[in-house]
């Protein structure tokens, strides 16, 4: 069976982030009409039943459309909202809130300058606070 995904686009663009046990893959395609859309992919290493034998992952995988991206956005930054605002404490909120080093080896995106130790500033988000 021939797959389904592999001849109808083209991979744009596509970013890896590692968080843990996790591993998080943000790719942009277009089809054939060059209608752009996202994948965001989070894929989890599972050990397998033998312990000297491979392991698996497991995958979810989640399209994303342009149509839908400002709605998307939009609903991603009032759940991160609510979870600071009503849920975490001042502690944890400033822990998230600490600067981060950029990934190794990850160029600033266009319109980003680098810090002076040449790592990627991080993004402004606007008014957000994350």
């Amino acid at each position: 069976m021939e797959d389904r995904y592999s001849k109808d686009q083209e991979e744009i663009y596509s970013h890896r982030m590692k968080a843990g046990k996790r591993t998080y893959f943000f790719d942009v395609k277009a089809t054939r009409g060059q209608d752009y859309y996202l994948t965001i992919t989070e894929s989890k290493r599972r050990p397998g039943a033998d312990p000297d034998g491979p392991a698996s992952y497991e995958k979810h995988k989640i399209f994303l459309y342009k149509e839908d991206f400002n709605k998307f956005i939009d609903a991603l930054h009032d759940a991160v909202d609510y979870v600071r605002d009503e849920l975490l404490t001042e502690e944890e909120v400033a822990e998230l809130d600490r600067p981060r080093p950029g990934f190794e080896g990850e160029q600033p995106r266009a319109g980003e300058q680098p810090t002076d130790d040449g790592r990627p500033a991080a993004p402004d988000l606007g008014e957000s606070t994350y």
